[in-house]
């Protein structure tokens, strides 16, 4: 018996539609004579009704034959990405049997869910999920350095990707094992599979940015591996309801030959859900068309204002339109924690002390990130030089927030812009080794400013600042939460005095971005740095996003014209540096007892409650859960990090761990006194 694939068919509305499910597998006659095969399957789970299906198939020797089994599921319970529903699985079973007696079996789960794309009129790739749009918020996966396989830890990188409101994982030619799919199934993570670049895999006679130059095109046997390989990945990988799409190209498009043996393994597994042709717009075959991705930057670091300058969007490049397929601004520093397991003491000195040193944990010395030079020019421009190594740390976890809060928060406020901003994957998401970049969680899973500034700036219902127009704008991810919102829009300086303090109250719309209001005048009309809180609230009173922002009246400058494929030069920074003359804060945090938390990953959680008993802000407050060595306990979820508090504000937050090695709560920040807290 081959694989068994499974093809759902249903109608929009899904939620009120009939399932038509065909469950298909070859069968094989291994004899020298004929046989007469009972094919038998059996669907269920769900309160699926209804017996086995049955057949009697004759094969002649050696001959194969595909078996095809036909059930209605009149009320089908649907499979919903994490932050839109349920994940229910159904089971379906084939066994064949000769005189009676089993000579094969399989099992695999599949779910009822539709996906769909289309290439709008500005060719970008728009997803559809079972008939509603779905903006892809997601990350590039880096596999272990050694492609060791482990099922706990991948786990644990997708309640992370969870706990931080992504919804897709991109995988770029490293497709792991079928336990992957398996576990993104059960948490209903979409998963964006597809072949690798800049290897074989995109040996083509117009690649010209191989490192062997002619590039060594395929031969024959190429065609062969390929071809054998999309067939097995295509069996794997079709019952899966979390496969979004599958990326036959990535920085470069398949030639035709190759292109029609890919189209055809996949479509002979029953593959349903779309066939792109590459990550980046560079062409495309004609057998599949547009795939409506951009690849054009950046990969290292720019300001918070890149993403939501998008006109004019021919010039614009990574800026929050379209469909950017790997993304980011490079960030991802560990914290010291993390630091000390791979680096000298030397090393932590030049991060801080030779900001343009290359770095063997940056990438090869033929890279163009084998340092940390364009990084490193924006912390010490906008937020001083650095004093100290933990100077730097604190500054480089500010910078990598605000980083990656923006990016989210860009795409997500423009997500019904009149050119909507379709999908977005941070490149990338984790690292196939202890790296100093690329990452929203470092190697050893330890989350820090690129995991909060995404976990805030992807919040479920939002509320962000808009720093190219000076705007607020309401985001909302749902399908359904629609009704009345209330904004609280207020602004202090570093002293803690009010300078504007506003309500607007509004009707939030499910699926979508909207302005709500214009501070534009506040803003301009600042002296210095300033901090804007945001908090966004339902008509119950109910909190749903609260949000702080350091900003000035200046944004920084942009060179697009002299963009590379990796970056935005910055000509003029803006000046954060009084950030470093703020008045010490007074915090208190205390800690309640264990518990369990809905919504926090881990199994034993905890309430920390912060109180800022200062008439000055407390500033990028951040948190580190320990054992009783003092190491950072790994892997661990935050309610909320790195979080700013008002004058007098109090915050109440969760902590989860997986284990019970957290013994304190090692506390730091821009303003504050650094304490440790027992639990």
């Amino acid at each position: 018996m081959g694989p068994i694939s499974v093809v759902v068919d249903i109608d929009d509305p899904v939620e009120s539609s009939p399932a038509k499910v065909t469950i298909r597998a070859e069968a094989q006659n291994l004899e020298n004579t004929a046989v007469v095969l009972d094919a038998e399957a059996v669907v269920t789970g769900n309160s699926c009704s209804g017996g086995p299906l049955k057949q009697r198939v004759k094969l002649a020797p050696g001959e194969k034959k595909l078996v095809h089994f036909t059930k209605t599921i009149k009320n089908p319970k649907i499979w919903w990405p994490k932050q839109w529903g349920d994940q229910p699985l159904y089971s379906a079973k084939v066994t064949f049997s000769v005189n009676k007696a089993v000579s094969d079996t399989a099992q695999t789960n599949f779910g009822v869910r539709k996906v769909t794309s289309f290439v709008n009129q500005y060719n970008d790739t728009q997803y559809s999920v079972n008939g509603h749009p779905f903006q892809v918020n997601g990350g590039g996966y880096g596999a272990d350095m050694f492609l060791r396989w482990d099922s706990d830890r991948f786990t644990r990188i997708v309640e992370y990707m969870l706990d931080m409101h992504q919804n897709t994982i991109r995988l770029e030619g490293k497709l792991e094992h079928p336990e992957l799919y398996e576990i993104c199934d059960k948490y209903g993570l979409m998963v964006m599979p597809g072949w690798e670049c800049c290897d074989k895999w995109e040996a083509w006679a117009y690649n010209d940015e191989l490192a062997i130059f002619p590039p060594p095109v395929w031969d024959d046997n190429d065609y062969q591996t390929a071809n054998y390989s999309m067939i097995h990945e295509a069996s794997m990988l079709q019952p899966h309801p979390s496969v979004l799409t599958f990326l036959v190209g990535s920085d470069f498009w398949p030639n035709d030959e190759a292109t029609e043996l890919y189209v055809n393994a996949l479509k002979n597994a029953g593959w349903q859900t779309p066939i792109i042709a590459s990550a980046a717009k560079r062409g495309f075959p004609a057998l599949i068309g547009p795939g409506g991705m951009k690849m054009d930057g950046p990969y290292d670091w720019v300001p918070p204002n890149y993403w939501y300058d998008t006109e004019p969007s021919e010039d614009r490049l990574g800026a929050a339109f379209g469909f950017g397929s790997e993304l980011g601004s490079g960030v991802g520093t560990p914290e010291l924690g993390s630091l000390k397991r791979f680096l000298t003491q030397g090393d932590l000195d030049d991060l801080w002390k030779k900001p343009n040193k290359n770095l063997f944990h940056m990438s090869t010395n033929v890279s163009s990130f084998y340092n940390r030079k364009i990084y490193n020019e924006g912390l010490f421009k906008r937020y001083g030089a650095p004093t100290s190594l933990d100077d730097y740390l604190l500054k480089a976890q500010m910078m990598d927030y605000e980083a990656t809060r923006a990016q989210y928060e860009g795409f997500g406020a423009l997500w019904t812009a009149s050119r909507p901003a379709t999908g977005n994957i941070y490149w990338m998401l984790n690292n196939a080794w202890p790296s100093l970049h690329w990452n929203q969680f470092d190697y050893y899973l330890h989350p820090a400013g690129s995991y909060f500034g995404t976990k805030v700036g992807s919040r479920f219902e939002h509320v962000a600042y808009n720093y190219q127009k000076k705007e607020i704008w309401v985001i909302n991810h749902s399908l359904d939460q629609t009704g009345a919102r209330k904004v609280e829009i207020e602004l202090i300086d570093t002293n803690g005095k009010q300078i504007a303090k506003q309500s607007v109250n509004t009707k939030t719309k499910a699926n979508s971005g909207f302005k709500v209001a214009d501070i534009s005048s506040q803003v301009n009309n600042l002296s210095s740095v300033a901090f804007l809180r945001l908090v966004l609230s339902d008509s119950k009173g109910n909190v749903l996003s609260r949000n702080v922002y350091w900003i000035t009246k200046s944004i920084d400058t942009l060179d697009w014209d002299g963009s590379t494929w990796y970056y935005t030069q910055v000509t003029s920074f803006v000046d954060y540096t009084p950030l470093a003359k703020l008045s010490t804060a007074q915090v208190s945090v205390t800690t309640g007892s264990t518990r369990h938390a809905a919504g926090v990953p881990g199994t034993r959680t905890r309430t920390v409650t912060l109180e800022n008993k200062s008439s000055v802000p407390a500033v990028f407050i951040r948190l580190t859960l320990v054992d009783k060595s003092g190491n950072d306990v790994n892997p661990v979820s935050w309610s909320d990090n790195y979080v700013t508090l008002w004058p007098k504000e109090k915050l109440q937050l969760e902590v989860g761990g997986w284990d019970a090695s957290g013994d304190s709560i090692q506390v730091s920040g821009r303003n504050i006194k650094a304490t440790t807290v027992k639990l």
